[in-house]
């Protein structure tokens, strides 16, 4: 049983159903999955002739896995990407030590009301859960944004140390979206995206029209049929043909476990990716704790529950949790609380009852121990959002997993080939019903 961390907070479930789902699990059948390191390989990428061999055939729509069907092959592609001499990693000087390749397992099941999936493997993080997260560090006068992930342009330059959380995603699709079911999530990561081949200055994503219609900084995942060029993500479509796109399904589900931002409260964040990566309608578990009319933060810790108002450089990678919750160890920033030097808080602060609408379907478990990471989506049946998959008794689906380890987000993560997920039904991973 892990359920221990959620004596204070809030779960939209009944504790007997949650004990009874998670004692089922053992009779769940398991299925074996390899996720690699996979580099700045992207859509363009494996259309070009860097991809040796293949460049034609993923042009003509082949599945990746008509090549790379040994089952030990994600084993060899992430080490020969790490090792230094492979041009889809150019700072892997800066990786050394990085697993090439996760295995995990997966197990999936059923009852009238929601899907489970559980997924459990080892992570980088020997000694620690890798729940913290970039935060706000006060200087003496303003309050400055304080660390980033591992391939980050300031942390490679020394400038702010290695700090982010650990995720765990899935992209979901029920066979709307060309061309996913054989090329799985490599369909949305592509040139110009951030720590990606070619990525654009902000003031080149200002100025497209696109992204300024969405009001976008950055690139990030989208989908080739939203642009009029599949290879140039500067080539988008107009909202009301991107808009149609979206009524007529072919947009993919996007669910993310996060050990920092949604962990603590029992959620999973839901969102989708069309034209950009996009989080579902309502609100989030978690939210901004930075006053953009004051440039303070919105919340502090409370002294009597954390031990202290703020956070120092040296507790991070501790086993003390800086994370704020509302309603649990989180009150009102005091800006006449003495602030010293040093001092520091997170970028965001969570919250369970907050979450609400299409946003917040998603529920999620979690443990930690000693470097295996186990988590539980609990995903509800039969939703009717125009921005979710409909999950349910029969179907089959298309999906794919990302983890984000060891201090990283963004392109550092490692990827799954395209899977397939059948509720009651054969599938690579089939969920049996629970009585």
């Amino acid at each position: 049983m892990f359920l221990t961390r959620f004596t204070s907070i809030p779960i939209l479930y009944h504790w007997h159903v949650l004990c009874g789902v998670i004692s089922a699990f053992p009779k769940v059948p398991v299925t074996k999955v390899a996720l690699f390191y996979p580099g700045q390989s992207s859509y363009q990428w494996l259309r070009s002739e860097a991809h040796k061999g293949a460049n034609k055939e993923t042009t003509r729509g082949d599945a990746c896995t008509s090549c790379h069907d040994d089952e030990t092959e994600e084993a060899t592609q992430g080490a020969k990407i790490l090792s230094g001499k492979h041009p889809l990693e150019p700072h892997a000087d800066k990786l050394k030590g990085k697993s090439g390749h996760i295995d995990m397992t997966v197990q999936a099941a059923y009852d009238d009301k929601n899907a489970y999936l559980r997924f459990q493997y080892k992570t980088d993080n020997k000694s620690h859960p890798g729940n913290d997260y970039p935060a706000y560090r006060f200087d003496g006068k303003e309050w400055k944004s304080y660390g980033h992930m591992r391939l980050n342009k300031n942390v490679l330059a020394g400038k702010t140390p290695v700090i982010y959380e650990n995720r765990l995603n899935i992209m979901l699709d029920d066979g709307k979206v060309p061309g996913f079911a054989n090329q799985g999530c490599w369909l949305t990561c592509h040139d110009g995206e951030r720590d990606m081949q070619k990525e654009p200055t902000r003031e080149e994503v200002q100025a497209n029209a696109l992204m300024a219609a969405i009001k976008k900084n950055d690139v990030r995942k989208y989908l080739p049929a939203t642009r009029t060029d599949s290879m140039d993500w500067k080539t988008g479509k107009p909202l009301d043909e991107i808009a149609k796109l979206k009524a007529s399904g072919e947009f993919l589900d996007l669910m993310q476990w996060r050990a920092h931002r949604s962990d603590k409260v029992g959620g999973a964040d839901d969102g989708f990716v069309l034209e950009y990566r996009n989080f579902d309608k309502g609100a989030n578990h978690f939210a901004s704790n930075m006053d953009s009319k004051t440039k303070q933060p919105k919340f502090m810790f409370d002294p009597a529950k954390f031990g202290g108002k703020a956070y120092a450089a040296g507790d991070v990678g501790g086993k003390k949790e800086l994370i704020l919750i509302k309603g649990v160890n989180a009150v009102p920033f005091d800006p006449n609380a003495s602030w010293k030097e040093g001092d520091i808080l997170p970028q965001y602060v969570l919250s369970g009852e907050d979450a609400k609408g299409s946003a917040a379907d998603n529920k999620a478990l979690s443990r930690w121990n000693n470097g295996v990471q186990t988590v539980v989506f609990v995903r509800p049946l039969n939703l009717t959002n125009d921005d979710d998959k409909t999950l349910k008794p029969g179907g089959v689906y298309n999906v794919g997993f990302a983890i984000h380890d060891d201090n990283m987000t963004g392109r550092g993560h490692h990827v799954s080939y395209n899977k397939t997920l059948g509720i009651g039904v054969k599938a690579d991973i089939q969920a049996v019903k629970l009585n």
